[in-house]
């Protein structure tokens, strides 16, 4: 990858609140995790089934950008459009800014609507909410609010998939057709969603958010970009080899005050292969999902802003992101100050 890639803004959304320092602040806090909250629906023979979930707050009043794309769409969206513009608070022109947008689960809330209004009366189902059911609708909007005439791109992925849109971001940057690029990451839930994730394991905490890394070759902006190995898909190296394989691309750049931020859920059935592959680490570690839930495609987004940030703010000099995919990939990435070198 190019040496010049920096990181010049970040954005977060989480269930600790609207922002990166909220986000930052709770993962410094050695036991802060936020509140659980419950979903709830009722079944044909009356009974309620609830579900345990980190939402995000409400946002505070005038948060959001003032956008007309942004009156009627899900939170997804709305979450996304957050992160995206506290990355590129400070950016006077984002007319050539391309748009890369993760995700794995989608426009759930729409989409449970659209088709409950569907099954009951498909003759007053709302046309109106269609368009916000299909996976690429976040990242429309968020170049129409940007005004953006440069490539825009969804990528559906795991919760590994960020790291797929990160390499894409680098390849338009070097192609020259991007002056910058944001790659965001989003997710909200609904029941059928938090149900669905707790079969996986029934310990699970579905989670929603988002996060958002812009990223420019301006030699002046942010931090390093130190190094960003391949994704390693699991139809060519087992998923138990997989995590071992990323530790190796990325030990080289440790030192003894590198933060790992890593993918561990706090279920040693799921966090095997990368407990496995950091035994030996010795360093500082976050493992941000032990916090804020699984909020599956947001996962590994979240836990590059919240490396990023902690270079950002001099907690740490350099930081190591890693994240094993459900079922598709692992990858990684190195951050660093720019006076820290590889």
């Amino acid at each position: 990858m190019s040496s010049s890639i920096r990181i010049a803004g970040i954005g977060a959304v989480s269930p600790f609140g609207w922002g990166v320092a909220p986000l930052l602040e709770g993962l410094a806090a050695p036991t802060e995790r936020p509140d659980a909250s419950h979903l709830a629906r009722a079944t044909a023979s009356g009974e309620t089934i609830t579900t345990p979930a980190m939402r995000v707050p409400e946002a505070p009043a005038g948060l959001l950008p003032r956008s007309p794309r942004l009156r009627r769409t899900s939170p997804i969206t709305r979450f996304a459009a957050a992160a995206t513009a506290e990355a590129l608070a400070g950016c006077q022109d984002t007319s050539n800014i391309g748009v890369i947008f993760t995700l794995s689960n989608g426009c759930v809330n729409y989409s449970n609507r659209f088709f409950t209004e569907t099954l009951a009366d498909p003759a007053t189902a709302s046309p109106i909410l269609f368009p916000e059911t299909v996976f690429n609708a976040p990242s429309s909007h968020l170049s129409a609010m940007l005004g953006s005439r440069a490539p825009n791109d969804t990528l559906i992925a795991d919760a590994a998939g960020f790291f797929c849109g990160l390499e894409l971001a680098i390849d338009w940057l070097n192609d020259g057709n991007v002056d910058g690029c944001i790659i965001v990451c989003a997710e909200e839930i609904d029941w059928l969603s938090a149900e669905g994730l707790r079969l996986y394991h029934q310990q699970l905490l579905p989670s929603e958010g988002a996060a958002a890394l812009y990223l420019t070759n301006n030699p002046g902006a942010g931090i390093d970009m130190v190094a960003l190995p391949d994704p390693i898909p699991f139809n060519i190296t087992p998923r138990h080899r997989a995590g071992r394989a990323i530790r190796n691309a990325l030990d080289p750049f440790a030192d003894g005050d590198t933060l790992l931020v890593d993918g561990r859920t706090g279920i040693p059935a799921l966090d095997a292969v990368e407990t496995g592959a950091w035994r030996d680490w010795a360093g500082p570690r976050w493992s941000p999902r032990t916090r804020l839930g699984e909020s599956m495609g947001a996962s590994a987004g979240l836990q590059c802003a919240a490396a990023c940030a902690a270079v950002a703010a001099g907690l740490h000099h350099k930081a190591i992101v890693t994240a094993i995919g459900g079922n598709q990939q692992a990858g990684g990435l190195v951050v660093a100050r720019h006076d820290a070198g590889a």
